[in-house]
């Protein structure tokens, strides 16, 4: 990895560094200063004497206060504003705040609150960030990029805002998930700030009630699509590449269609993934390899029902026949033992009009008829759904990523129940409030014998005596690590294989403690060690698989060790001949 630019190379790695601007312009730079944390000889140094307090506090104090300043807000979204306003204030001591405490602010800075925080975003914003893009900068885009206030950016989080969680289009305000996934990726696994960048494709809404705010600060327009949006992307590729040559891009909260689309068209030509389809994978298949361990299972003992055919549970599909396979079995068993449910119900080889995406992963027509499902014919009539499949098929995994709360019925839970000894039954999607099922039902109706995790944060269950804890299904536990290696290694590509890996290598780290509890990950609080792991892993096969510049005998745990920022400051020196003020030094 290249290092970090100055002086943030020096200040990263704690070691003491010139410091070209002072007084109020030092006070206002977000990633460098330590408000009342500046000692007295760098007070006297910067002239900062009289535009402080007396008092010089210590990191320790100034986290001590921030947590008192967060706290005693009881709204979470007030809370929210107050740490999007630390992080516009002093950014090493908002990353340190969240890397410390980050089961405290995971579900505040992230799901579920953030999802608040998009509806919303146009009333609550009051400090832009990032990068905005409209069609109006098609022919520009290079020059906008270029005005992003750090000039080597090696990471962009990016999405056009149709698909924003579980809640749809929310426009502009969907770049509060870009801002709030990058702040992930430092607190995580100390990726700088300073070589990361949030970008909106703010190419307009479909959302009426937006379009109807006199507030909305967003591209007043209806949402661009079909060539025109296609191009629009394009442009954005092309301009990320001529501008910043090997960033890493995350596309994120695209439409299913576009998602899929998107993905295969760019990641053989740029080092890019999608963390709703790939890393959602991998944080499944994670789970589901962490469960297998605890009931002493295999691939092969494995039959999958997934409701919801979209990006997510497309990507999900994808990534469990590819672990399958890996495991030895035939391609063809693989394939039959995983189900995808739609909204017009089993997604089969016979159904007319199939989308391209499904139909990789369509059953076939025979294997459904031998389990004794009726299907349409012709297109007529209605396909088989949930409550048939999982009583035919007798599935062993249920999962969901419909965006429709309550799709995990009684009635379905106990047709999994009654199915298989050990149901594992996963209700992915978020916020909360559309989750599939809530865990202490799924426990319920299946007298205490299902493992349960799901995509919001949930209590612990407590029944009959027992107490279960529920683990979460977040990306957080993937997209860090692999975004981490990927840039480590300065891989041209981010390959399946890669997030298999990560799914690996989460599913290790889940303790057989926290199996025996019911949960089938790792606490949040164990993040940045399985953050490292996996990017030990990714940064690995880049360079095995002829993707990485650097050379096979590289110490690779020692290259993630050294990229690993810890939120801390450093010792600051008065540069001899200050230079012009630049946003780019902080």
């Amino acid at each position: 990895m290249q290092p970090l630019p100055a002086p943030f190379d020096r200040l990263a790695a704690g070691l003491p560094a010139e410091i070209h601007v002072a007084g109020s312009e030092l006070l206002n730079r977000r990633l460098l200063t330590k408000d009342m944390a500046f000692p007295l000889d760098e007070r006297t140094a910067f002239g900062l004497h009289g535009l402080l307090p007396d008092r010089v506090f210590s990191i320790e104090e100034q986290l001590d206060l921030e947590h008192e300043h967060i706290r005693v807000k009881t709204d979470a979204l007030e809370q929210y504003i107050g740490l999007a306003a630390l992080q516009d204030r002093n950014a090493t001591l908002f990353y340190r705040l969240l890397a410390e405490h980050m089961e405290e602010y995971l579900p505040i800075v992230y799901t579920p609150t953030v999802g608040r925080a998009c509806q919303e975003f146009s009333h609550i914003v009051r400090r832009t960030r990032g990068i905005w893009l409209t069609p109006a900068d098609r022919d520009r885009i290079p020059d906008v990029l270029r005005a992003a206030p750090y000039e080597d950016v090696r990471l962009i989080v990016v999405t056009d805002n149709e698909r924003i969680l579980g809640l749809g289009d929310q426009g502009a305000g969907g770049m509060a998930i870009p801002i709030g996934k990058l702040a992930l990726y430092t607190a995580a696994c100390g990726i700088h700030p300073v070589v990361t960048l949030p970008v909106s494709l703010d190419v307009g809404t479909d959302n009426q009630a937006l379009l109807a705010d006199p507030l909305y600060l967003g591209f007043r327009a209806p949402r661009l699509r079909g060539a025109a949006y296609d191009a629009f992307v394009e442009a954005f590729v092309q301009g990320v590449h001529e501008v910043w040559p090997g960033c890493l891009v995350q596309f994120e909260d695209f439409k299913q269609h576009n998602a899929l689309r998107i993905l295969d068209r760019y990641r053989g030509r740029i080092p890019c993934f999608n963390d709703d389809i790939q890393g959602t994978a991998a944080v499944v298949v994670a789970g589901v390899l962490a469960a297998m361990r605890h009931l002493g299972t295999g691939w092969a003992d494995q039959r999958i029902v997934l409701a919801g055919a979209g990006a997510a549970g497309t990507g999900i599909a994808r990534l469990l026949r590819l672990a399958m396979i890996a495991d030895g079995i035939a391609e063809t068993t693989a394939r039959d033992a995983i189900s995808l449910i739609d909204s017009q119900g089993l997604v089969h080889e016979g159904r007319t009009g199939l989308d391209p995406d499904k139909q990789s992963l369509a059953m076939p027509v025979e294997v459904a008829r031998d389990a004794g499902l009726t299907l349409a014919t012709n297109g007529r009539g209605p396909e088989p759904g949930l409550l048939d499949v999982v009583t035919a098929l007798r599935p062993t995994i249920l999962i969901g990523t419909t965006g429709h709360g309550g799709t995990f019925s009684e009635p379905i839970v106990r047709a999994m129940a009654a199915g298989t000894d050990r149901p594992i039954v996963l209700p992915l999607s978020n916020p909360t409030s559309i989750s599939e099922a809530v865990p202490a039902d799924v426990i319920e109706w299946s007298d205490g014998r299902a493992l349960v995790a799901t995509g919001s944060p949930f209590p612990p269950v407590s029944r009959a005596g027992r107490t279960w804890e529920i683990g979460q299904a977040n990306n957080v536990f993937i997209f860090p690590g692999i975004g981490l290696g990927a840039i480590v290694a300065e891989s041209r590509a981010v390959t399946d294989e890669m997030f298999l890996m990560a799914a690996e290598t989460l599913a290790e780290h889940v303790t057989a403690a926290r199996l025996e509890s019911g949960a089938l990950y790792p606490t949040v609080s164990a993040l940045r060690v399985v953050s490292r792991a996996i990017a030990v892993r990714v940064a690995a096969e880049a360079i095995r698989a002829g993707l990485s510049p650097l050379p096979h005998d590289t110490d690779v745990e020692a290259l993630v060790d050294g990229a690993m920022w810890w939120p801390a400051y450093a010792p600051y020196r008065r540069a001899a001949v200050p230079d012009a003020p630049s946003e780019a030094a902080g």
